[in-house]
Formats: structure tokens, sequence, C-alpha cells
């Protein structure tokens, strides 16, 4: 069914003929018609980075609602409607509210260029501004020094999450040139908490920390995090917590959690309490990474005993963090589905995942003109030795693997967020 909401969406979307095209000038001049909604917020977490910007934000927000406080949250993409990427104090932005702030903001504009996410953006910091909160859960969209997120002047703390090789295009293809766009989201007198590095990468931020007069608070020096017999240790000068391990799965996501706190520990107005940490890391949610799906229409393909499991990594790092995982993963075996966009690496990522599966099914992502193709990923694939396939659609993929393996098995359906809406919508309502 048609939301109200979408005719307005593919509206914004014709507005200006790129998807990306970072510039800060469009949605300066947007915001200042609409009475600069992004000076008028709560106070805000703003979160950049390349890997875990998702999970730190939602521990983030699960510790602070365990502490009773209300949060607004903005990320991007959405996984299957648009609206999951505004929640308003605590909640998903109503279909009706978001009407309301994108025809504002259309108005505003004047069917003038701006791009989707720009104006978007826009119509997220105007919701922000009408609804009181506690806090704003601010991730940048892509880079940072030019992204539309960071017209916030003066954010209560930033956040720069692991830096990894990813949109080389527009970023750079250099760490340190894909660093520097990051870390820019840094302010003078602002806390920056900074997660675990590459030494090339925490260089620029650190240079980049000194030029902006911003106060770094360094994974590795100032906080760390240490894995424990059935849980992990956070421990910085004036804090030393033993926790559980977080509801996310990954032990890549200790640093997200680690993250999360050394935020938190640097806001003491937040007052959030040991109890609360331990409430919001068991109760975080982050749909599609690395998550197990327990029933739907996917599911019913499979025989008793198999399991599919699905992840949005997308990159190098992204793969290595994945196969850490799925190395463990010993007592059945593990089958790839893998959909990708064009632009990403994915003889990197397959070259992390493929020594600890048996077979790989190579699909391409419906409705997506850059997805890549499906033979083309197969191809790389190939290179690692790994049994490959290309199939007609996920539904297929899956239906293969199973007359090909004997036995109960594990089916890891990867390689884009994008490609998890659709897996979604399958597995709700079986497709178009």
């Amino acid at each position: 069914m048609d939301r109200p909401s979408d005719a307005i969406l593919e509206r914004l979307q014709a507005l200006h003929p790129k998807l990306i095209d970072l510039s800060l000038k469009r949605i300066e001049t947007l915001l200042e018609r609409l009475g600069s909604p992004q000076d008028r917020l709560p106070p805000v977490i703003h979160v950049a980075g390349t890997n875990g910007k998702g999970s730190t934000i939602a521990f983030l927000r699960s510790i602070l609602e365990a502490a009773g406080h209300t949060v607004h949250v903005y990320t991007s993409p959405h996984l299957v409607q648009f609206r999951e990427r505004i929640v308003l104090a605590g909640e998903m932005i109503s279909e009706e509210a978001l009407a309301e702030v994108l025809v504002t903001c259309e108005q505003a504009n004047s069917g003038e260029k701006i791009t989707f996410f720009e104006i978007t953006t826009a119509a997220a910091f105007l919701a922000f501004a009408q609804t009181d909160a506690d806090m704003v859960l601010l991730e940048t969209g892509l880079g940072g020094r030019l992204d539309a997120t960071n017209l916030v002047k003066r954010p209560v703390l930033t956040a720069i999450t692991p830096i990894a090789m990813d949109h080389m295009h527009f970023l750079g293809d250099t760490l340190k040139a894909i660093a520097f766009e990051k870390a820019a989201i840094q302010k003078q007198g602002i806390p920056s908490i900074i997660a675990s590095q590459e030494d090339a990468a925490r260089q620029i931020i650190l240079e980049t920390a000194t030029a902006a007069g911003a106060r770094p608070f360094v994974h590795g020096s100032d906080w760390q995090i240490t894995e424990e017999p059935n849980g992990f240790k956070y421990s910085s000068r004036a804090l030393t917590l033993h926790l559980p391990m977080p509801s996310l799965i990954g032990l890549h996501q200790l640093m997200n959690a680690g993250t999360a706190i050394a935020c938190l520990e640097q806001i003491p107005s937040a007052n959030v309490t040991d109890e609360s940490i331990k409430e919001g890391l068991a109760n975080a949610v982050w749909p599609g990474r690395l998550q197990r799906l327990s029933e739907g229409r996917l599911v019913e393909l499979l025989p008793y005993g198999w399991a599919v499991w699905i992840d949005g990594g997308h990159n190098a790092a992204a793969g290595a963090a994945l196969a850490t995982t799925i190395s463990a993963w010993q007592d059945q075996p593990t089958h790839l589905v893998v959909g990708m966009m064009e632009a990403k690496q994915a003889e990197a990522f397959l070259g992390f995942l493929s020594p600890h599966a048996v077979s790989l099914r190579t699909i391409e992502i419906p409705g997506e003109a850059a997805s890549a193709q499906a033979g083309e990923l197969a191809k790389a694939a190939r290179i690692f030795g790994l049994k490959t396939e290309t199939a007609r659609d996920l539904k297929s993929a899956i239906e293969s693997v199973v007359a090909n393996e004997p036995g109960p098995a594990r089916i890891l359906v990867c390689g884009s967020l994008y490609l998890l809406g659709h897996i979604y919508d399958l597995n709700e309502h079986g497709g178009p």
C-alpha cells in the first residue's frame, strides 16, 4: 500500500540528478528558510566512521532509554521504509508527522536543486526541533566534513567509529583521506570519542582534533575494552565495568559497546548508572547486523535444524569482522548468499569470508540500478577456490543450497544494507 510520504519522497528524489553531491551550501540555504532548526535541538551526539556507527548508536539509545531518557535518532539508510530513519522521542516517526515535515521542507526549498539526503536531513532536524527529548543521536550519511549533518554547530559530543576503505569515489582513495573527511565533525572544546583505528587513521583524527581544539578521548590510551569469560571489561582512569556480552552478536560489537560507554562517560549530566549500562547493552536492537531470522517465509523454506542469518556488512573491514564470528561456527557448514553494490570491495570482502564457507550463491539486488552483476561477484569469489554459482534471486539461492546440502546448515545472506530491505520484505510478504 502506498503511503502519503512515498509520493513526496519520490518528488524530492527528482530535485537533484545525482544521489550524492557533497556540499553544504544547498542545505544551509534551506535550513535558514526553515528558521535554523539545527540550532534548536536537544543535546546532540554526532557519530561518524565507516563501520559500527549504527550499532554504536543502537547501544547509546538503549542505555539512555534504560536510564530514563527520551531520545531522537537519525540514521541511514533505511531497510524497508523511510520512516525508520527518524526516531522521534523513542518512537519511529508517524506517517502523518513525516509527511508534514517533508512538505514543509519541499515548500521552503521552492524547487531548487538539493540532494535527497540533504532535504530529508533538514526534515529530520525540523521534526527534532518541534518535539521535546533529552538527547539526539545523529549519524553522518557519508564522510563528515561536507555531510549535511555537520551543520550542528555545537554537539555535546562527537564519536568516530573504526574507519576503513569505503566510498572511495567520494571521500578519497587512501585511509588518511577518508579519515580526514570523517574527523572533520570534531568541534572546539567538545569531547571526541575515538574508537579503535588503524595507525594512519588515528594519526589524522588526532591531528584534526588538535587543529579544531577538540578534546579527544582515545581507545587504547584513555579507555580500553578487554574480552573476558562470558563478557568484557570497559576501563578508563575513572571507571571500570565488568559487563556481560551485549545483545548484538560478534566480537566487533564489543568495540561498539565500549564506544557507547566512553561517550556516556564523557557526559556526566546524562546520569547513566552501571545498571542502566548493563540493561541497555542487553536490550539493544539493530536489525540486519548478524541477525538470525527466527520466522517468516524464508525461514519456512528451510528444513528442520537449518538457520538463515543476515548481515549488511559490505566492505573489507566488515568482511574481516564477520569472518571472525563465522569462523567459530564449527557445528554446521556455512553457505553464503551475497549481493553487493557495484562500487563495493567485492574481492576483499569475499576474501575474508571464503575460507569459512562451503559454497557461495551470488545474486543481484532487486530494484537497485547500481547492484553488482551476479556473474561479476561470482568471478570475484572463484579466485579463492570457493564453490560458486549465480542464482536468479534470493529465494532461488536458498532453495539451491537446501537441494545440494544433505544435512542441517547455516545460510548467511550478506553484502549490502540495500539487500536487507528486500530480505525483510520477502521474509514477511513473500516478495512482489
